[in-house]
């Protein structure tokens, strides 16, 4: 097991916003994190990522508690995508390059090169090394944040809503980019989705958030017309399409 979730809560002073989550992933696990809007989908990464501290609950990643690791530590076990994130007038070779710092000791090494470039490739991102981020469309960008998060060789990949505001084919090119890394490098990865038909097709495991307490959670035998109805009060058809589970609002 790399990551085990347990009785995590956190509220702030007005509201509790997550209650009692536990779930644990092992390698080679997607897990898509779904929910609507306020539910405490991207509170989850935060609390996990130690960016927000929980009120109660414990989170271990490679048999280590999260909360003993310095931040060097755990940059080198969790690497996480935000939703929102400042454009610098940085290059993308730089920015991806930044995701070595918590092994960089005293200057780069032949090693850390290695590891940008091989991801840079994976990626398709050769073009595009020496343009500035802030000159980026909105589907290159989020595929350097990506390799910025990969070169830290993480043992958790987390990415909070990564397809939300890419076009249909960069969707699914994301998409399929982290499946395949977290395959080739038998790695975990959480992911918050709104899309339930891109979360079919991108996860193994599912969960789904309703008033900050798990709701269900499971394999694609919970994506049942009954959960998500209870889950977003929208009634819906699933169909088969290419053995992939096709979801349509009644």
């Amino acid at each position: 097991m790399i990551l085990s979730v347990k009785d995590l809560e956190f509220k702030y002073p007005s509201h509790n916003v997550l209650k009692d989550v536990s779930f644990s992933l092992e390698s080679g696990e997607c897990l898509a994190i779904l929910g609507t809007n306020g539910t405490g989908k991207s509170t989850l990464l935060k609390c996990i990522n130690r960016i927000l501290k929980p009120k109660n609950g414990s989170t271990i990643i490679e048999a280590c508690e999260v909360e003993k690791l310095n931040p060097v530590e755990l940059a080198q076990k969790i690497a996480y995508v935000s939703q929102s994130n400042k454009v610098n007038k940085t290059t993308v070779f730089d920015t991806i390059l930044i995701g070595r710092k918590p092994y960089i000791k005293w200057d780069v090494t032949r090693k850390d090169l290695q590891i940008v470039n091989e991801t840079i490739e994976i990626l398709g991102l050769e073009k595009y090394l020496l343009r500035y981020i802030d000159e980026l469309s909105g589907g290159e960008f989020q595929k350097v944040l990506i390799a910025r998060a990969l070169v830290q060789e993480p043992k958790v990949l987390m990415l909070d809503e990564p397809t939300s505001s890419l076009d249909l084919k960069n969707q699914l090119e994301v998409i399929e980019i982290i499946k395949k890394v977290v395959k080739e490098r038998n790695i975990s990865a959480l992911v918050t989705m709104h899309d339930l038909n891109l979360a079919l097709r991108f996860a193994n495991k599912f969960m789904f958030l309703k008033n900050g307490e798990i709701f269900a959670a499971g394999g694609v035998e919970v994506m049942t017309a009954e959960n998500i109805e209870s889950v977003y009060s929208v009634a819906v058809n699933i169909h088969e399409y290419n053995n992939i589970p096709l979801i349509i609002p009644v």
